[in-house]
Parts: structure tokens; C-alpha cells; sequence
């Protein structure tokens, strides 16, 4: 296959409030016009402190996964500490630019959130290994465009978990309307300044789509 025939897509995104990110993801995986997993985890937790969703070529994906793990799991073996969540997202984006040049066309891309003892941080890695800290939310993958329309309009920085909670569903429904490459469903996992936690969507959906009506 060319490379075009197996061009993947997801949709992904991460809402920050005042002290706590919600991460979602769909769970498709496709290749080109192929639906070829329906059950695909795109949300992780990597350590008690730390969380991110995936987005890209899924083999890159579990490679760099298993090496952050590790290379995380070290440190604090070593350091007998937790983490700092920006050493963690640096470690990350060199990896990733790593993989860029040496594994060329494997493009990944990393929404990661964590705490620390300075608080709670949003950051986004990008394919070819650069990183930016957000404030209020971010997306990506192929259905980005959708998801963003909906945040846009929705989002304000003093938004409640809960209410952020189904924001995020709304935005990522709006994506698995729209873009084929994206679809069955959503996983969700918060991060506050105390734990990361996965989230079960599937009650969440049924309360916002008995509002909608």
C-alpha cells in the first residue's frame, strides 16, 4: 500500500480548568478507508501522576509508550520522587523527535496531563517532536476540526469537572458525526492535583443526551 492508502485518523482532545485537564479519545483505528480495530485504548494512564492520549501511527505509538514508561519508572526508582510532569513531556518530545528521524513517515502526536507540586499542567507534543503548554484545550487528529468548533463556542476557563466532562463528549461527538476516520465510542480519563482516574462515559452520554431532548 502507499502511503496515502494508509493514512490513519482519531480525534483527541484535553480541556483544562482551574485544577484538573479532562482527557478523550475515540476508539477507532483505521487505514485509509479500512475500519480495521474498534476497540482501540487512545487515553492512558503512564504513571499515578500522569496521563495522555495518543494520536498517529499506532505502531510508533506503542514503542514510544513502552520507552517513556520505562524511562519514567527509572527516574523514580532512582530519584525516589515523583516525576515533575515538565521533565516528563521533555523526555517525551525528544523521543518522539528521535523517532521522527530515524522511522520517517511514523508520525505520532501526545496530549499529556499531570501534576506536580506545581499544580496541574496541559501539554501538547507535536509530531515532529516540538512541545507547547496549553491553558484552556487542545485537539488533534483527523476530526481536530470538529471537536475545535464545538470548544470554541462551549469552553470558558471557569468551567466545573462535571460540566467539562460532557463538554468533551459533546466535542467528540461532533467529530464521530463528521469524520469517518474517527468513531465507537469515547474514552476519558481526569487528572486533578490528587490522582488520575478513568472516567466511564457511558452513563455521562445517557445524562447529556436526556438534556439535549
Amino acid at each position: 500500500m502507499d502511503e496515502k492508502s494508509m493514512k490513519t485518523g482519531t480525534t483527541t482532545l484535553a480541556i483544562k480548568g482551574k485544577d484538573y485537564v479532562v482527557l478523550a479519545a475515540d476508539k477507532r483505528a483505521t487505514a485509509g478507508s479500512m475500519i480495521i480495530n474498534k476497540k482501540v485504548q487512545k487515553v492512558f494512564k503512564i504513571l499515578d501522576n500522569l496521563g495522555l492520549t495518543v494520536a498517529g501511527n499506532y505502531s510508533d505509538i506503542q514503542l514510544l509508550m513502552k520507552y517513556i514508561k520505562a524511562e519514567l519508572k527509572l527516574k523514580e526508582i532512582r530519584t525516589s520522587k515523583r516525576v515533575n510532569v515538565k521533565e516528563a513531556v521533555n523526555l517525551l518530545a525528544t523521543l518522539v523527535y528521535t523517532n521522527l528521524r530515524q522511522m520517517f513517515p511514523g508520525i505520532t502526536q501526545f496530549l499529556v496531563a499531570g501534576f506536580d507540586r506545581h499544580g496541574v499542567h496541559l501539554y501538547d507534543v507535536f509530531p515532529d517532536g516540538s512541545l507547547n503548554e496549553e491553558d484552556e484545550y487542545v485537539c488533534s487528529g483527523s476530526g481536530m476540526v470538529f471537536a475545535l468548533g464545538v470548544l470554541d463556542a462551549l469552553y470558558n476557563k471557569n468551567i466545573p469537572l462535571d460540566e467539562a466532562k460532557k463538554l468533551a463528549i459533546k466535542a467528540i461527538n461532533a467529530a464521530l458525526q463528521r469524520d469517518t476516520a474517527s468513531g465507537e465510542g469515547i474514552d476519558m480519563m481526569v487528572v486533578t492535583k490528587d490522582s488520575v482516574e478513568k472516567v466511564h462515559t457511558e452513563q455521562l452520554t445517557v445524562r447529556l443526551n436526556e438534556n439535549i431532548k
